[in-house]
């Protein structure tokens, strides 16, 4: 499965999805940018997105809710062990009241993995974030053992952008 993205102006991006309605097509409204999702086991009508490979997926994404992109460059050689780590976690987050969905994204055409979560609304991912699940799935962040210990895996900081589903232009 892949995932495809573009930005752009509402207007300009609900067109995409006007044009192909029987393709996996979620904009997304942040802060100051329209984002536009592609899902889909093909290519993507986009013409320059950015494209990824869905390597682990729970739930079903749709067009409203809350929406968290965790951006986490991660260098060549720390790509397997990078991937191990999400592979093989502890699948808490599902159980969470407002989760939604998740997706981990394999960057295609460049170092930035995304960590992309649904939730029903900002409060339930806040929610998330001060719960026994979340302080369980980052009790190593910060320690030897933390995967964020490892710096030559990561070349640069992560960082987090928001967005909320747009269900009507």
């Amino acid at each position: 499965m892949n995932m495809y993205m573009t930005f752009g102006t509402p207007e300009f991006l609900h067109k995409f999805t006007e044009e192909h309605p029987n393709e996996t097509m979620i904009q997304l409204q942040g802060d100051d940018t329209t984002l536009l999702l592609h899902e889909t086991e093909g290519s993507t009508v986009f013409s320059q997105p950015r494209k990824y490979e869905i390597f682990d997926q729970t739930g079903t994404l749709t067009n409203n809710g809350f929406f968290v992109f965790n951006n986490i460059p991660v260098s060549e050689e720390g790509r397997p062990v990078f991937e191990h780590r999400f592979k093989n976690r502890a699948g808490l987050i599902e159980e969470e009241p407002g989760f939604v969905a998740i997706r981990i994204l394999r960057p295609l055409d460049s170092d930035t993995y995304v960590v992309l979560t649904q939730w029903e609304d900002e409060e339930s991912f806040k929610n998330w974030q001060t719960s026994q699940s979340y302080n369980k799935a980052h009790a190593k962040r910060g320690t030897s053992e933390g995967i964020d210990h490892q710096k030559s895996i990561f070349p640069r900081q992560s960082f987090v952008t928001k967005y909320v589903g747009q269900t009507e232009q």
